[in-house]
């Protein structure tokens, strides 16, 4: 009996069929997660490059348009339409707009005010149109959904409960005369 087996292990043990498959097996789920990671990452980069790009460019647009004081609406929009790629953007957007003293930066507070679409409307925390020569920050807190939020980088983002992470935005600009 002992002969036997050990006659049937000695041929399993010669045997190759099938080494590859494992290999692959291996290979693969490691290659398949490195790129996963990789495409959750260039989006991420991608989403916070096109709303920077957003903010920038509404900036430049309240920054010299003299004599009119945009909404938050109008200038959630302006960003909105600039930044093609964010997902619902016009619910999942949240600015704060204050006027900061230029030797004491200390006008808005650390945390940004964020807020996506499936949570209850609150008032926006702060949003003022600035004056003549006003040193202004303004802050835009977009919510998204991760594209694979089951893979390595998707698990680590900071979540809320309904699985929304979020991309912070600041700029500061001078208010040109009017």
């Amino acid at each position: 009996m002992i002969a036997c087996i050990t006659k049937h292990l000695a041929r399993f043990r010669r045997d190759e069929d099938g080494n590859s498959t494992v290999e692959f097996a291996l290979y693969f789920t490691v290659f398949f997660l490195i790129l996963a990671a990789g495409v959750e990452i260039a989006y991420i980069n991608l989403r916070h490059a096109m709303l920077e790009r957003g903010v920038d460019l509404a900036t430049r647009e309240i920054r010299l348009s003299t004599g009119h004081v945009p909404s938050y609406t109008d200038v959630r929009g302006m960003i909105c339409s600039k930044a093609a790629v964010l997902d619902d953007c016009e619910s999942n957007l949240r600015l704060e707009m204050v006027q900061v003293a230029p030797r004491d930066l200390s006008g808005a507070p650390n945390d940004a005010d964020c807020q996506n679409a499936a949570q209850d409307p609150r008032p926006v925390r702060n949003f003022v149109a600035g004056q003549d020569n006003d040193l202004m920050l303004i802050r835009a807190c977009l919510k998204y959904k991760p594209m694979l939020p089951t893979t390595s980088i998707g698990k680590e983002l900071n979540k809320d409960a309904e699985g929304y992470a979020q991309i912070v935005v600041t700029s500061a600009f001078v208010q040109e005369p009017r």
